[in-house]
């Protein structure tokens, strides 16, 4: 479908690209033993739907999507980081198969609220749930393809398969029972609400994913066997006939070049094959008919029933949102292909090529047979989901008929009701106009609020502090500095400094003293060349302590370097201004002060260093496996290449970035040149 829906695009290669990264993410998580592991494939899907989201990036309205998605994401990312080192801490493993063996504990100890806290605000930023669901109808703004994807069937499913992955640890609780359920009924009726009041397609889409979310999260607020079979099988009907929605929805919005379903109508005609996929995933949408999701709500509906004191605040949630959804099913489907064709309509148009109106058909269709048909995936798929997720869940009997019941019952009278309020709809829209203002100034608006707020703070603190002068940054830097280490050391109770200057011999006082004096010319000279040669005085004398004590491979290296940069300085001072005084003396004696405390910090700071405990037996691993493990005589040379070589490389890569960036600036010039 994407193949023909983006066809002709330029940026199709970065496309592919960044909807392969999205799903090796999604696989990522869904596949992590480790905690960790899970994490970083975590934030690796909010990085790459950012990608995806705005990749439309000549557009305001992408970028500003796929930064909100990013911002809501990853700030619950954080949160969901450190519920996850908490958690890890309190099991004594990272590793979830191990957690779960631990989940008495876990649920007994002192940092229970704090985990269970930090990992729901993660999921419930990842999976759209009130008061975070703003960010997925903005996220629209992505192609179809990307919202088919991203927002039926995956990144927006991440939070409630860990919902449903952290069940049997964190689950079970009065407080996860109370937090869970009561946010999934209020996403679930709060979206249903969002998706009858809107026109856009696309956005009644995603409201009744939001609405969809809600159910999940609510039957594993539950969390009982009968609830978690429920949302399984709902779980993978949602994604069937979602998916086939938003790809007819794409289809409208090629094929005529409009997505407001009160600007359509009469498209059966044209268009059949894409309005039999629209009908078929309407009906799964609506929940009443032979079709999988009908048979999800049955569940549903039983399972709720067994809540106890819950039952009925969530019944009357669960039937409101019925009515709603099968509104919305009638707004997405009849109003576009069964309505007035409007005047205004073009003659032109036509179903698109098969790769394009196959696949809805196909995802829609599968709804319908797998209702007919459930044994095709339920020993296979939807019974070891729910095994995994609770250990009771035992056989999972998926059925169309059971008889004339309360659920068939409910769902009749919710789907009269929705098409009821779907003939009515202008008439409670306008009912509704004075709650706008309260729409208005919902959670988009305090996101708005929110990132203006950081905007002009960050304006006010870049012009404090990045002022343009390498002086006044070095200031901040190096006056921080002294001041974190001086209040560590009061803190610790001072620092011991073992230092005997009987100990110094003859040849270390004379070396010594040649430094500060060199130090002394280089800052007091009068010309660049003189402070060049001062420097190299102050570079040679360190490589002579080197050899005083013993050290020749690491003077001669000090050799090279100050020879090279004595070198270098001359070479670049032919290029420089001349040598002139922009300071006052106030302001050189206020770094020459400042010059003076960190030198003598870094001093003690060496000083106490010496005088701790060092592990005598590191020395002699390297001893021992210079030769034997790297093939190396060279101690030194050792490390740095094989015993660190990652800490290398990094030194390697960022030598490689800042080459990059020098050629860059040198094409600059070369061009603006030309």
């Amino acid at each position: 479908y994407a193949g023909h829906y983006l066809a002709g695009r330029r940026d199709m290669g970065r496309f592919w690209s960044y909807l392969t990264l999205f799903m090796i993410a999604m696989l990522g998580i869904t596949t992590a033993e480790n905690l960790m592991a899970l994490f970083i494939f975590w934030e690796l899907t909010s990085i790459s739907s950012y990608l995806l989201i705005g990749i439309d990036h000549e557009r305001e309205a992408a970028r500003d999507a796929a930064l909100q998605a990013l911002l809501v994401t990853a700030g619950g990312g954080m949160a969901l980081l450190a519920g996850l080192v908490l958690l890890g801490a309190a099991a004594g493993s990272f590793e979830l198969s191990a957690i779960v063996l631990q989940a008495d504990a876990i649920r007994g100890h002192a940092h229970y609220l704090p985990i269970l806290a930090l990992v729901l605000l993660g999921a419930f930023t990842k999976s759209a749930q009130v008061p975070f669901h703003f960010w997925l109808p903005s996220a629209m703004e992505a192609p179809t393809p990307i919202s088919a994807y991203l927002h039926s069937a995956t990144m927006v499913k991440a939070g409630v398969y860990l919902l449903a992955r952290l069940l049997a640890t964190l689950g079970g609780t009065d407080e996860w029972t109370a937090v869970v359920t009561v946010a999934g009924a209020a996403t679930m009726l709060t979206g249903a609400v969002m998706a009858v009041m809107s026109t856009d397609l696309k956005r009644i889409l995603a409201f009744t994913t939001v609405s969809a979310l809600g159910s999940m999260v609510m039957l594993l607020g539950i969390g009982s066997a009968e609830a978690v079979k429920a949302a399984i099988v709902f779980l993978f009907a949602h994604a069937l006939y979602k998916a086939a929605l938003f790809l007819v929805a794409g289809i409208i919005d090629h094929e005529t070049g409009a997505r407001d379903v009160l600007e359509l109508g009469g498209l059966r005609r044209l268009m059949p094959y894409t309005a039999t996929a629209a009908v078929l995933g309407g009906v799964s949408l609506a929940a009443f008919g032979p079709v999988l999701s009908f048979a999800a709500k049955e569940m549903v509906v039983l399972a709720v029933a067994a809540t106890g004191p819950w039952q009925v605040p969530l019944k009357i949630a669960i039937y409101a949102t019925a009515v709603l959804l099968a509104a919305s099913a009638a707004l997405v489907v009849i109003r576009p292909f069964f309505g007035v064709i409007p005047r205004h309509a073009r003659d032109d148009i036509h179903d698109p090529s098969p790769g394009m109106w196959v696949p809805p058909l196909l995802l829609a269709s599968a709804g319908l047979l797998l209702a007919i048909f459930p044994g095709a995936v339920t020993a296979a798929l939807l019974a070891p989901a729910a095994g995994a997720v609770h250990h009771l869940a035992g056989e999972l009997h998926v059925s169309l008929w059971h008889g004339i019941n309360a659920p068939l019952l409910m769902a009749a009278a919710a789907t009269a009701a929705g098409l009821l309020l779907y003939r009515t709809r202008p008439r409670w829209v306008r009912l509704a106009e004075p709650l706008r203002w309260i729409a208005a100034h919902g959670p988009t608006w305090w996101y708005s609020l929110f990132l203006r707020g950081s905007m002009a703070v960050a304006k006010w603190q870049s012009g404090v502090l990045q002022s343009g002068y390498l002086r006044r940054y070095l200031l901040v830097i190096l006056l921080t500095l002294v001041g974190l280490v001086v209040l560590a050391a009061w803190w610790a109770g001072g620092v011991r400094v073992p230092f005997d200057a009987r100990d110094a011999t003859v040849y270390e006082v004379v070396v010594a003293m040649l430094i500060v004096a060199s130090s002394i010319v280089a800052a007091r000279a009068k010309s660049r060349l003189g402070s060049i040669a001062a420097i190299g005085v102050a570079g040679y004398s360190v490589a002579i302590i080197y050899i005083l004590f013993s050290a020749p491979d690491l003077a001669i290296t000090q050799f090279v370097i100050e020879t090279l940069t004595v070198i270098l300085f001359v070479l670049v001072i032919y290029r420089l201004p001349r040598y002139t005084k922009l300071t006052s003396a106030p302001a050189r004696l206020r770094d020459a002060a400042v010059a003076t405390m960190v030198g003598g910090l870094i001093t003690v700071l060496v000083l106490a260093a010496q005088a701790e405990d060092t592990r005598p037996d590191l020395s002699a691993f390297y001893a021992a496996n210079a030769v034997a493990k790297a093939h190396g005589r060279n101690i030194v040379n050792v490390i740095l290449v094989d015993f660190r070589a990652l800490d290398t490389l990094g030194e390697i890569t960022v030598l490689g970035i800042a080459a990059i960036g020098v050629y860059a600036l040198l094409r600059m010039r070369s061009e603006a040149r030309r």
